[in-house]
């Protein structure tokens, strides 16, 4: 199909009730994954690169971010690049030469006040270069584990004010989901995520989503949500590959077939969310505006 702007494909999504899933990158074989799995089940989807993940690309965005726009542009389905959990402002400034039409811009280690601040400037840049801003309210965590405790949640009358503020375009917000779950065993807060979409008007994104049943993200996102981040689960799909190829061949030294089986793996994993959030709607729009 194409690469298209990540914000037509959040409007169709929360008009229609249903989920835009974006399934963090890494390597060009997570790329690859989400392709094809998106296209096999004819959903679009949504290629994030989160700040850590460019760093480990050496600090260079556009490398990176040519191949994900060549790999889009050739895709069957929809596709939209989003830069993840941008703390660095300069790298913010990268992302609409790069290719990218949404970034979400992480204030949320900051004081309420600086978070304020910082995201009024990321908003007020996306606004006057194409892009649509995300941000994040609340604590989602995952290193610590606490994200699932209530005092670290989204506040409904705090996200109103949060989001009149800033001027952003979507938010994030603390809802009993956590980073790097390898057990899908998180429980949603669906009575908050209700009262969050009554009181907010831009779209809700749940971050942490590898950790969630599929039943608790439909649930999700039947009470609000629109859209949901995967990451954790396609890395534990990939090493998990892997791990069995070098098992299974300990002296080869050929990483061709552990990366092939691993992204075979990842687009397991990418068709098993979208089967489970995108139900087909009768053929997949442009998503473009």
């Amino acid at each position: 199909m194409t690469l298209v702007p990540c914000g037509g494909l959040l409007d169709e999504a929360r008009a229609g009730g249903r989920a835009l899933v974006a399934f963090n990158v890494i390597t060009l074989e997570h790329a690859q994954a989400v392709a094809a799995g998106a296209g096999a089940v004819g959903a679009p989807a949504v290629l994030a690169v989160s700040q850590n993940a460019v760093a480990h690309h050496g600090g260079r965005l556009a490398p990176l971010a040519a191949a994900l726009v060549a790999l889009a542009r050739d895709a069957p389905v929809p596709l939209a690049l989003h830069l993840d959990h941008v703390t660095d402002e300069a790298l913010l400034r990268q992302a609409p030469s790069a290719g990218f039409g949404s970034v979400m811009f992480d204030g949320s280690r900051l004081p309420y006040g600086e978070n304020v601040a910082a995201t009024v400037r990321a908003a007020r840049f996306g606004r006057a270069n194409g892009l649509l801003v995300e941000a994040e309210l609340g604590r989602i965590g995952g290193k610590p584990g606490d994200a699932h405790l209530p005092g670290v949640r989204t506040d409904p009358d705090e996200a109103v004010g949060f989001v009149t503020a800033t001027g952003v375009d979507a938010l994030a917000v603390a809802v009993g989901s956590s980073h790097a779950m390898t057990a899908r065993t998180a429980a949603l807060d669906h009575a908050l995520i209700r009262r969050l979409r009554s009181a907010v008007a831009v779209p809700l994104v749940l971050h942490g989503s590898s950790g969630v049943p599929d039943g608790e993200l439909r649930r999700g996102v039947a009470a609000g949500l629109t859209k949901v981040n995967v990451g954790t689960a396609l890395n534990a799909a990939l090493t998990g590959a892997v791990r069995e190829g070098l098992a299974a061949d300990p002296s080869g030294v050929d990483p061709r077939p552990w990366l092939a089986a691993g992204r075979a793996a990842m687009t397991a994993v990418v068709e098993r969310f979208l089967r489970a959030l995108c139900p087909p709607q009768g053929g997949v729009s442009p998503g473009a505006r």
